[in-house]
């Protein structure tokens, strides 16, 4: 295998070997702790133009399924139709792979998609430096490439949302006389339309830019999507004016973000962004904890909106906040992932309670 390298932009290298394609990329450096689902994180928009660092270190030793759809058109076993990273860093890549679902390598897969990536990288020391100093710019470097002529990629001036939406509507049929849902395209994972069909709705996916007020319908869904969310401009005025009435409104992901902000609220970048399996969640409703699945690089902070929302969840970990809802409309949102298809399921119920009152 040829050489490479990751460059960060405080001038940190950590060196290793070339696998998938071979060509030098830029983005932004992250890390992501789960230990399985590396298929579905690199399928998932949220990444979209992200180097993606697996903190697990055996990554590719079960393989990659087959690409199929089903009926509809949604993806069976990837959240999208592509590999949104802009390259994949791992320890220990396994040239062995074994799964029964598996119909091609990890490093042919990347190949196919023309996404690099590096093995033999010390990943845990670069997850310490991230922790540290936060996520930063950075790129990828094969050996026959000259540093110099990669120049770093500054991802919080892009509009990530307009690359990754649907760029018309989609309509998925649900059951005979369903109630309709529009679906806010801002780079929606596959899991998120399978689980809202699987509830019997209508789903209308449209573009994020996309004056969704001109449609009939029973329920507003607003999906995950990468970047910052203040960047979404038409999407908030948009939803300011679905806030002034009293359909049934949740978000997901950069959908918390997008409802704080119609809202009236602030919404910050993190240092370094939760991207995982394992993150705990207390329920303020309840008091129960959840171990959710997340990818998300800002936050809502909920002491800016006024006393008409409350906060719904925050994470145990550093106290961010996790989700809010409307003290007496049927308005309420997660950041993280209740419908993880590779992670844990303890929060899928909030499908349930969106379809249910609509």
């Amino acid at each position: 295998m040829d050489k490479a390298r990751i460059i960060l932009e405080d001038g940190t290298e950590f060196f290793g070997k070339s696998f998938g394609f071979k060509r030098s990329v830029s983005g932004e450096v992250v890390f992501n702790t789960a230990m399985t689902g590396y298929p579905e994180s690199l399928t998932d928009p949220s990444y979209m133009g992200q180097i993606l660092v697996m903190t697990y270190p055996l990554v590719g030793n079960y393989g990659v399924p087959e690409k199929a759809v089903d009926s509809k058109g949604i993806s069976l076993h990837m959240e999208s139709e592509k590999i949104h990273v802009r390259a994949l860093v791992v320890f220990d890549y396994s040239h062995s792979y074994s799964h029964w679902n598996a119909r091609e390598s990890l490093h042919q897969w990347l190949e196919s998609e023309k996404v690099p990536g590096i093995y033999d990288v010390d990943t845990r020391a670069l997850t310490k430096l991230l922790r540290e100093k936060g996520s930063m710019k950075g790129k990828l470097v094969v050996a026959v490439d000259d540093p110099d002529t990669v120049p770093f990629t500054d991802l919080n001036r892009e509009n990530l949302v307009a690359g990754v939406s649907c760029k018309e509507i989609i309509v998925y049929t649900g059951d005979p006389g369903s109630k309709k849902v529009v679906l806010i395209d801002c780079g929606v994972r596959h899991n998120i339309i399978r689980s809202l069909l699987k509830r019997g709705v209508t789903v209308v996916r449209v573009p994020w830019d996309f004056n969704f007020t001109t449609l009939e319908y029973d329920g507003l869904f607003i999906s995950n999507g990468p970047g910052d969310p203040n960047m979404c401009k038409t999407t908030i005025i948009n939803l300011k004016q679905a806030l002034e009435g009293n359909k049934p409104i949740c978000g997901i992901g950069m959908g918390n973000q997008l409802l704080g902000l119609a809202a009236g609220g602030k919404v910050y970048k993190m240092k370094y962004g939760h991207r995982g399996h394992n993150q705990p969640v207390r329920d303020e409703e309840t008091g129960r904890c959840h171990i959710t699945s997340q990818n998300h690089g800002y936050a809502l902070n909920p002491g800016s909106l006024d006393k008409e929302w409350i906060p719904l969840y925050t994470n145990l970990n550093d106290g961010t906040n996790e989700g809010i809802r409307h003290r007496t409309k049927p308005f309420f949102s997660s950041q993280f992932y209740p419908d993880t298809s590779d992670g844990s399921t303890d929060t899928v119920s909030l499908f349930d309670k969106f379809t249910e009152i609509i």
